[in-house]
């Protein structure tokens, strides 16, 4: 059967479908799916489109799927060609501008590739080098990298270096800019070494790795203005611990060297006394102590009982009589606000000496004081006392001025013409 043709008129769809329109639908679908074509009543009212579909020839049967494959295919199609129509409407002018933005965005990715590349082989030469556990950072300045290689001169190189090994100290960290640095060798493909122009930078040592390194002696050193450094720590002496206390003066030995004058050195036994070891040696009671002394009939006797003491207290000899004679007098002498002034400025180290009763009469172990009496400044002093110098590989570095912070030492270094590797 190649055509079904309907008995009555074709039924339009109106506002309220009815049952027959609802049944030639179903139809129409059922037809559909055998691939039977329905013609109308009336063929004249069809275009010539819907008549060209009636009167072709019946293929194979086509899914739904097909047919919307096909469209499908027909979309992409019709896209593609707009967008070709859209692109041939583009300015020329516009075009060679976007292909021009395209190659210089890979020329700059390539020129940027280069410069990782050999940022990280410097870091491996210089890690190589200075005998270094971890590559430094190395930063190169300057854009393009590569036209700067062909012209065998980069214009600055930045190189920060953790954990500088300097002795007995290390460093924290060196940092070095360096400019106008000439290349030797067959560029681009083999670099021998560099001559930098000049070169500046500061190494910096900090408190605390100096605590942490010198961490045997106890020592805690810190920022005391200027070019000076407060040394802090503690010292073992006959048994029990007292704290050591110096000033650390700054200075360069020569121009790769830096080391530290102690000065202002004084060992405090804890609420007793507080001994100065040196030329000007001394030793003298805390303020809680002398008042201890002050309040004791005994012990200020004892005193006062030893004519070179009781000059150094101001006291006469008759005074000193009436004293030890009266006790209303001795409390009258006793009881002036002076007295423990003058007592906190009297050097005992005499009555070490001389009279070592005198001390254990006012309550402070001779021996402590004798055994600390015994320590040599030169003792204390390395203790307390610390030195460095720039490693031997950079030894055309030089050291400049130093400055101390809250953080540690700064010392400012340069150079010129320095050569790196091979320079000629």
């Amino acid at each position: 059967m190649n055509a079904v043709q309907h008995a009555g008129p074709v039924h339009r769809a109106g506002p309220v479908e009815s049952a027959d329109s609802r049944e030639s639908a179903d139809s129409s679908d059922f037809a559909e799916f055998l691939d039977i074509r329905l013609v109308p009543d009336s063929p004249e009212s069809l275009d010539d489109a819907a008549l060209a579909r009636l009167t072709a020839p019946p293929g194979h049967r086509r899914s739904r799927r097909g047919r919307s494959g096909h469209g499908r295919r027909a979309r992409r199609a019709s896209r593609r060609v707009r967008h070709r129509r859209r692109f041939a409407a583009v300015p020329r002018a516009l075009k060679l501008l976007i292909a021009v933005a395209v190659c210089a965005a890979f020329l700059v990715l390539g020129d940027r590739c280069a410069v990782l590349y050999a940022e990280k082989k410097a870091s491996e030469k210089i890690r190589d080098d200075l005998h270094l556990a971890a590559g430094p950072q190395v930063d190169i300045h300057g854009f393009p990298f590569l036209t700067q290689v062909l012209g065998k001169r980069l214009e600055r190189v930045d190189i920060t270096v953790p954990h500088v090994d300097a002795g007995r100290v290390s460093l924290a960290e060196v940092r070095a800019s360096g400019r106008d640095i000439k290349l030797t060798g067959d560029l681009p493909t083999a670099v021998r070494g560099a001559v930098i122009g000049r070169l500046d930078g500061d190494v910096r040592l900090s408190f605390a790795d100096l605590n942490r390194e010198l961490g045997a002696s106890q020592v805690r050193f810190s920022d005391a203005g200027g070019d000076t450094i407060a040394a802090d720590g503690r010292l073992d002496v006959g048994g029990q611990e007292l704290r050591v206390r110096a000033r650390a003066q700054l200075r360069r030995t020569d121009d790769r060297g830096l080391a530290t004058d102690i000065d202002g050195m004084s060992v405090d036994v804890p609420h007793v006394a507080t001994y100065r070891p040196g030329r000007d040696k001394g030793l003298t009671l805390h303020r809680e102590a002398a008042e201890r002394v002050a309040r004791d009939t005994a012990r200020v006797k004892a005193l006062l009982s030893v004519p070179s003491l009781a000059a150094r207290l101001g006291v006469g000899p008759d005074e000193v009589a009436a004293a030890l004679s009266g006790e209303d007098r001795l409390r009258e002498l006793t009881g002036a606000p002076r007295f423990v002034e003058r007592l906190m400025g009297v050097n005992l180290v005499d009555a070490v000496a001389d009279h070592p009763w005198v001390l254990r009469k006012i309550g402070v172990d001779p021996d402590l004081i004798a055994g600390l009496m015994r320590l040599r400044p030169p003792e204390l002093t390395d203790r307390l006392s610390f030195s460095f110098r720039l490693p031997e590989q950079a030894k055309d570095l030089r050291l400049r001025a130093v400055t101390v912070d809250h953080e540690g030492i700064r010392a400012e270094l340069g150079g010129v013409a320095l050569p790196v590797g091979r320079a000629s």
